[in-house]
């Protein structure tokens, strides 16, 4: 069964960088656009960064500057760097793959996801 398995979510304080992992199999790895989404109670999942294939990435306009997003293909880990966290960026954090290389904010194309990992920043 395809899964990916995200890792990595704590509590921090406000301030402190925090790197979440997701494991992705090889064959997502290799074939997808890979995303970061975020969600809080009573909310819509917010996109929060995209790579594709080519590396080329994208932010959303909250984290850009803070957080970076890479992969490591030898591993098949998708990566999201988080630095100077802000007790806004409390949330869980979720990874997923989409084919679709234009819309890659919008969680509806996205066609498999993680289960999350919590991630809380006490101001």
């Amino acid at each position: 069964q395809v899964q990916l398995e995200e890792s990595g979510g704590a509590l921090v304080r406000a301030g402190e960088s925090l790197k979440i992992s997701c494991l992705a199999p090889l064959r997502t790895f290799g074939s997808y656009t890979l995303g970061w989404f975020r969600q809080t109670p009573g909310t819509e999942r917010e996109f929060v960064a995209a790579i594709k294939r080519s590396g080329q990435k994208y932010y959303s306009d909250s984290v850009n500057g803070r957080f970076v997003v890479s992969k490591d293909n030898a591993k098949t880990t998708l990566y999201l760097q988080m630095n100077d966290l802000k007790p806004g960026d409390t949330a869980r954090y979720f990874c997923a793959r989409t084919r679709n290389n234009v819309n890659y904010a919008r969680a509806d194309l996205y066609d498999l996801w993680g289960r999350g990992t919590q991630v809380t920043v006490s101001s």
